[in-house]
């Protein structure tokens, strides 16, 4: 006679099980936790009121403000400082809280000549119209364009001409 296997017989004891589940269940609460994230760079404005158009100079707004998030693309005599903050929670989309945007302008000699401040998280975002443009002219197969295109590669004459 085989002896009967106590089917009672408990793998994990009560506090452990307690103390996975108590784990398991801070685990969930901490990753819900929201997060406040300061990004790019939001000078005080305390020290963005004491600029003076005509009394400072690029060298003096570095050492002020810090370097410029940007400078403009096609005049470099506009800086930009943007700084805002951002809030996460777990998994779910970034929410703007604040994004401040302080532009300093100066002339050809680098000296000041105005600092605009902005709050750009009030701005509107601009919603995109997806249809596409028809384009006029022939819609070639793949083998229509590669014969198409044979003894079009070489090089042209009036490259060979310059040399």
């Amino acid at each position: 006679m085989c002896p009967q296997m106590n089917h009672d017989v408990n793998i994990f004891p009560k506090f452990v099980r307690r103390a996975l589940c108590g784990s398991v269940l801070l685990g969930v609460l901490v990753g819900c936790e929201e997060t406040i994230h300061l990004r790019g760079n939001t000078p005080d404005p305390q020290v963005v009121e004491s600029i003076k158009p005509g009394a400072h100079k690029k060298a003096d707004i570095t050492r002020l403000l810090g370097s410029p998030s940007t400078i403009a693309t096609f005049d470099k005599e506009v800086w930009y400082y943007i700084g805002g903050k951002v809030k996460t929670v777990s998994f779910f989309e970034p929410e703007l809280l604040e994004r401040k945007v302080v532009t300093v302008h100066f002339d050809k000699q680098g000296v000041v000549t105005g600092v605009n401040e902005k709050d750009a998280s009030k701005n509107v975002e601009v919603s995109l119209i997806e249809r596409e443009t028809p384009t006029r002219g022939k819609e070639l197969t793949i083998l229509q364009q590669l014969i198409g295109n044979v003894g079009r590669f070489g090089t042209p004459k009036s490259f060979e001409e310059d040399q």
